[in-house]
């Protein structure tokens, strides 16, 4: 089979089924694992060159709207008349649904549920250890800078937060996705900031500039030294790979 995806996240869930062989192309962003970054690159996920994907002659195009503005990727492939399915996560057990979903249209159906129910499984072996825990600390998790964007109730890193035994600061906002200001962050004082700004390389994020935001310094955050630059790949797509993110943000929440 022929399968072409057009957003990282529906890539690395091809990736947990264990049929990369199956990706004949991918997005610009899909960089998981190496053995993609091989194949014919078909644009960035907002603007996917469709003339390019007819070409491969997909038997399934694997489509998103995990990110406002991929509606047009949608239309482009409905012109086209190519076959697809459009995956659309906010939550944990959603992204199980993906992969048994993933599975059942490229053939493998019981093997998919065996990797959602094992997905499902991890997910709840770090709830009882979060529950166990006493103290939850508070997390602003930072998306994007200027503006402020910041992962409200209804979004997979309120969760993952969870899952590693704290808080989002911004879980009582309705919405997967808030925008929101220095001064409401401020406010809502958290223990600790993770920096994850959509589509940028951790070595480009500086965590000195938070620092000269008006009154950023009187935070706990920025008084503890808890300025934490994470990967965007592990945290910010609807993927398996959050659980590897997850880990990581457990070790961080403890310095």
């Amino acid at each position: 089979m022929r399968i072409v995806s057009i957003c990282p996240s529906n890539t690395e869930i091809v990736a947990y089924l264990g049929q990369t062989d199956m990706l004949v192309g991918v997005d610009n962003y899909s960089d998981y694992p190496d053995q993609v970054k091989q194949l014919p690159k078909l644009g960035p996920d907002l603007s996917i060159d469709m003339e390019k994907v007819a070409n491969l002659k997909p038997d399934l195009v694997l489509a998103s709207l995990s990110v406002p503005g991929m509606e047009k990727n949608i239309e482009g492939l409905k012109e086209k008349g190519l076959p697809y399915i459009v995956l659309n996560s906010n939550h944990l057990y959603e992204i199980a649904s993906d992969i048994r979903k993933v599975g059942k249209e490229i053939g493998i159906e019981k093997e998919g549920n065996l990797k959602a129910d094992e997905f499902l499984r991890e997910i709840e072996e770090f709830r009882k250890e979060a529950e166990s825990l006493d103290k939850k600390p508070s997390v602003y998790w930072e998306w994007w800078p200027k503006p402020i964007f910041t992962p409200g109730r209804t979004n997979w890193l309120t969760e993952i937060s969870e899952l590693a035994g704290a808080r989002n600061v911004f879980d009582t906002d309705p919405g997967a996705n808030i925008q929101t200001d220095w001064e409401e962050v401020k406010k809502r004082n958290p223990d600790h900031i993770c920096m994850v700004w959509v589509g940028v390389k951790e070595e480009k994020m500086n965590p000195e500039l938070l620092k000269k935001r008006p009154g950023w310094m009187e935070l706990d955050a920025v008084k503890n030294n808890r300025i934490h630059v994470l990967e965007e790949s592990l945290f910010c797509r609807p993927s398996p790979r959050l659980l590897e993110g997850l880990k990581k943000l457990i070790k961080v929440l403890k310095k």
